[in-house]
C-alpha cells in the first residue's frame, strides 16, 4: 500500500479497494481483492469521502432559443472514441469559509473513456467561456466514418445560437436533458462530484491555487487514475491501447 501511495500520494489514498486492488496488480503484486479490503479495513484506509454531497450549479434559466431533443436518452455507452461526448458547468469555491469567491469549470468528456477533451476555467459562466472548449475538442477529434453527438443539459449556454453554429460547422448532433433532469448528463454529473470529493477536501485562499489544484487534478484523472471498468487503465490509456488495436 506505501509503494502504491508513494506516486499520487494526494489521490491515490482517496481509492476504493477495487482500484487499489487493480493499481496494486499493475505494480505486479498477485493480490485478491478481498486480501485489500481486509488490510484497508484493519488500517482504517477505506474511503470515506464519496458519502459526502456537493453543491450543483444550475445554468438553467428558462428556454430562450430552440431547444434540442435528447438523442442521447440515457444511453451512455459506445464502443468507439468521440462518438458520444458530454459537457455541463460546474462552480468550484475559493476564499473565507470557501463561500465568497467562485470559479467556473466546462469540460468535455468523451463517454467512450471518460477522458476529458478540453476544459475552460473562467470566474464567468458566458456563452464564450462554455464554446472555447468545445471548439478546443471538436478540433481535436480526428477525421471519422460516423457523427460526434454531444450532450448538455437546457443551460443557457447550450441554447444560444452562437453554440449552435459551432455544432453545425463541424456537424455534431445536438442532444439535451430534459428540463429538471439531472440524469439525463449522470456521466458528467458523476464526474464533477468526483472531482469535488477528490480535489476539494482542502480549502483554498485564493485562486491561483484553486485553478492550479483542477489542472493539476484533470491531468492525473486523464493520464494516471486508473478505472476499474477500463481494465485498471486511465482514460488515456484505454484509448490509446483502443487506437493501437484498431491500427
Amino acid at each position: 500500500m506505501d509503494e502504491i501511495r508513494q506516486t499520487d500520494s494526494k489521490y491515490t489514498k482517496k481509492y476504493g479497494y477495487r482500484r487499489m486492488t487493480d493499481a496494486l496488480k499493475l505494480r505486479g503484486f498477485k493480490v485478491n481483492h478481498k486480501k485489500v479490503l481486509r488490510i484497508m479495513t484493519e488500517h482504517d484506509w477505506l474511503c470515506q469521502l464519496f458519502n459526502r454531497q456537493t453543491r450543483k450549479y444550475n445554468s438553467y434559466k428558462g428556454s430562450i432559443g430552440t431547444v434540442a431533443k435528447n438523442r442521447l436518452k440515457r444511453r451512455f455507452n459506445t464502443d468507439r472514441p468521440y462518438q458520444k461526448l458530454v459537457t455541463d458547468v460546474s462552480e468550484f469555491r475559493y476564499g473565507t469559509l470557501g463561500q465568497n469567491e467562485r470559479v467556473y469549470l466546462e469540460p468535455v468528456l468523451d463517454l467512450f473513456s471518460g477522458e476529458i477533451l478540453a476544459y475552460n476555467i473562467s470566474e464567468h459562466p458566458t456563452v464564450e467561456f462554455a464554446i472555447r472548449p468545445l471548439k478546443e475538442a471538436l478540433e481535436s477529434i480526428p477525421k471519422l466514418n460516423y457523427r460526434t453527438t454531444i450532450h448538455t443539459d437546457q443551460g443557457f449556454q447550450y441554447q444560444n445560437k452562437s453554440w449552435r453554429k459551432v455544432l453545425k460547422k463541424h456537424h455534431i448532433f445536438q442532444s439535451m436533458s430534459r428540463k429538471a433532469t439531472c440524469l439525463d448528463n449522470a456521466k458528467m454529473e458523476s464526474f464533477f462530484h468526483i472531482m469535488k470529493i477528490e480535489m476539494m477536501d482542502e480549502h483554498y485562499n485564493n485562486k491561483n491555487d484553486l485553478i492550479q489544484a483542477m489542472n493539476d487534478w484533470i491531468g492525473f484523472y486523464n493520464n494516471r487514475r486508473i478505472k476499474t471498468d477500463l481494465g485498471g487503465m486511465s482514460p488515456v490509456q484505454y484509448r490509446e491501447s483502443t487506437e493501437l488495436k484498431a491500427a
